[in-house]
């Protein structure tokens, strides 16, 4: 599969792909990178490289989604059109649906601000998890009603667990949510990040969970959080997700000596940051990963399935209203890529990624 030859006149390319494909000096690190996640990864349809080139983030996701996958050597069956995976684990089958949460209509897509000191000085960490729950929600309901009117019906996907995984790009600043907006829908749990910020000295602990019942679109419907907190979704075994399976992920792998990785690791002892050049970097492909375990689901996804140090693992305790986890003081939280990328002018210059 050919999938960084442009296909189309620049103005049909998608931003990212303009950007991986401008040919300047040290990009090839990162091409090559994303040409070893891709390895053996078939075109089925004969669309995924129009896809990739047009539209980015999804064909991305799932580039990362197979990638892990042979990361922890489960088998995959090509065999069915649909869902987009089944995969096989020593003591468990089951299907994959990939899914991103995306920019409304009338809203900036998530390229469409530059990320300068200015907006990040001025980001409302409420409304912007507000709208990541929103869209997430989206997402989510629209692949809850393909499997439940399309998926069912399929021999190969009846009686097994049905994952579905899910990456935010809903907006500029996308990758701040972390997981607070995740968390939010499906279990009700939510972190009041600028409550936390505008009065640090009041949570000597850290920043405290709330439930916040549901959240009003802008149209002012609203969204009933906990999704996982009862069985109305009790077809859907799992959420797979990560906020930093991005570009970014990419330039922390590839090896390029002249990209600049910052990073932000949850250890026993607490927040630990890490700074190196990619060439030397500590980031794995499953670094960031989270799966989110529906307590109702009819067929449940074992935990040994994706059980790997640095992947956090969470459901819930329905009784306590308490969220229960495993590997969550030993994960990556966040992390920054700057690649200084020379130009024909030999001039360089410094393009940052979350």
């Amino acid at each position: 599969m050919d999938l960084l030859t442009p296909l189309f006149d620049d103005g049909k390319l998608h931003q990212h792909f303009k950007t991986i494909s401008d040919g300047r000096v040290g990009r090839h690190y990162q091409r090559d990178e994303i040409l070893r996640w891709l390895e053996g990864f078939p075109d089925r349809d004969n669309k995924f490289v129009k896809e990739f080139q047009t539209t980015f983030n999804s064909s991305f996701w799932e580039i990362y989604l197979y990638a892990v996958f042979r990361e922890y050597g489960l088998a995959l069956d090509w065999t069915h059109a649909a869902p987009d995976f089944l995969v096989t684990a020593v003591d468990a089958t089951f299907t994959v649906e990939a899914t991103t949460a995306n920019h409304a209509a009338d809203r900036a897509p998530e390229w469409g601000k530059p990320l300068t000191p200015e907006f990040f000085d001025s980001v409302d960490f409420n409304e912007l998890n507000r709208i990541a729950i929103i869209r997430l929600a989206n997402a989510f309901m629209s692949k809850s009603k393909k499997y439940q009117e399309k998926y069912t019906s399929h021999a190969h996907v009846k009686g097994r667990p049905f994952v579905l995984a899910v990456a935010p790009f809903e907006q500029p600043g996308f990758h701040l949510q972390a997981y607070r907006p995740i968390e939010a829908l499906l279990f009700d749990h939510y972190v009041d990040e600028a409550e936390y910020l505008a009065n640090p000295e009041r949570f000597p602990n850290g920043p405290l969970t709330k439930s916040l019942g549901s959240v009003e679109k802008d149209n002012g419907a609203e969204i009933e959080l906990g999704f996982f907190q009862n069985p109305r979704f009790s077809h859907i075994s799992a959420v797979i997700f990560s906020h930093l399976a991005t570009w970014g992920k990419v330039d922390a792998m590839c090896g390029n000596p002249d990209a600049i990785i910052n990073s932000i690791w949850l250890t026993h002892k607490g927040m630990r940051p890490v700074v190196a050049r990619a060439s030397a970097g500590p980031e794995k492909i499953t670094d960031g990963l989270r799966i989110y375990h529906n307590p109702y689901a009819i067929h449940p996804l074992p935990l040994e399935v994706f059980r790997r140090e640095g992947v956090v693992q969470l459901w819930a305790d329905t009784n306590e209203h308490a969220l229960l986890h495993e590997q969550a003081d030993n994960c990556l939280q966040s992390r920054t890529a700057i690649t200084f990328l020379k130009g024909n002018d030999d001039d360089f210059k410094a393009k940052a990624a979350p």
